[in-house]
């Protein structure tokens, strides 16, 4: 019999996430409002919450001293075509270990998912050096491909877990009515896993959206993304708080709507195979 939860403890869980999620966006917020002010503003000891003296005079700065919108097409181009690049090669993978496993399958997922334990600084000189010499730095395709390979273990894992979760007798069905492999992949697989391939992803567009090392390190200004339009308005001149956060601001701003648009589906996918 499932016990029932008092009004009081609903009431007090309800405000706890209400605390936690205004906790976590208060950052976001004070970003946002910071873009408004005036430089001044933005640098007083004591600094006002909302502006005194609005203001769009940052946005415009920052697009005369950085092409926003080159850096803003290198972030679709890369974050896009690293997550499809990823899918392509992970539901192939993905599928193998969650329908034909061998003794080492989870011996392989473990060893996947430990080299995003690693720091990423420490593999960087010999990274730099193959990119170096196959003359990939500063290069969109080639930042695509190291966005690739970084979140590659993550959808992996997100596959695997989703696959697991389908019947097999549904695809052995498939298989007796003469299905290939192929498609036994393409027409039965991936339809019924859907949820959980739009759930990865929407992360790993994510994740690739605000990777800043790897952006920072291997460009320079003809493939910089949008981590790297943000960190270009640290100098040694000072840092400009108030065109910092309209910098910021339009750096995130594609992102927050891509998953406040997306969030139904999101969870959805997040949770697919949760309850029985």
């Amino acid at each position: 019999m499932a016990r029932r939860v008092s009004t009081s403890t609903k009431v007090g869980f309800t405000v706890l996430a209400w605390a936690v999620a205004l906790l976590l966006f208060s950052p976001i917020l004070w970003t946002v409002l910071t873009a408004f002010k005036t430089e001044a503003e933005a640098i007083a000891s004591q600094p006002t919450f909302f502006p005194q003296n609005f203001t769009l005079e940052n946005f415009g700065a920052v697009q005369d001293r950085s092409d926003y919108f080159k850096h803003a097409i290198n972030s679709i181009i890369v974050s896009f075509g690293s997550t499809i690049l990823g899918l392509i090669i992970a539901i192939p993978a993905a599928w193998s270990m969650a329908f034909a496993p061998s003794k080492r399958t989870k011996d392989i997922l473990m060893w996947m998912l430990s080299t995003k334990m690693m720091p990423a600084v420490g593999v960087l000189i010999p990274i730099y050096l193959i990119f170096r010499d196959l003359r990939l730095l500063d290069t969109v395709h080639g930042l695509t491909l190291i966005m690739t390979l970084i979140n590659l273990p993550i959808i992996v894992w997100m596959l695997y877990t989703y696959f697991k979760e389908i019947p097999v007798d549904i695809l052995e069905a498939a298989r007796m009515d003469g299905a290939e492999l192929w498609n036994e992949i393409t027409h039965v697989l991936v339809p019924m896993a859907v949820p959980g391939i739009a759930s990865t992803l929407l992360l790993n567009v994510i994740l690739a959206w605000n990777e800043a090392f790897w952006t920072i390190t291997l460009t320079s200004g003809r493939a910089g993304t949008l981590t790297a339009f943000i960190s270009s308005f640290s100098s040694p001149q000072g840092l400009f708080l108030a065109k910092l956060s309209a910098a910021s601001l339009l750096a995130i701003a594609p992102i927050l709507l891509l998953g406040w648009f997306s969030q139904k589906q999101l969870v959805r996918g997040l949770t697919f195979g949760a309850v029985k």
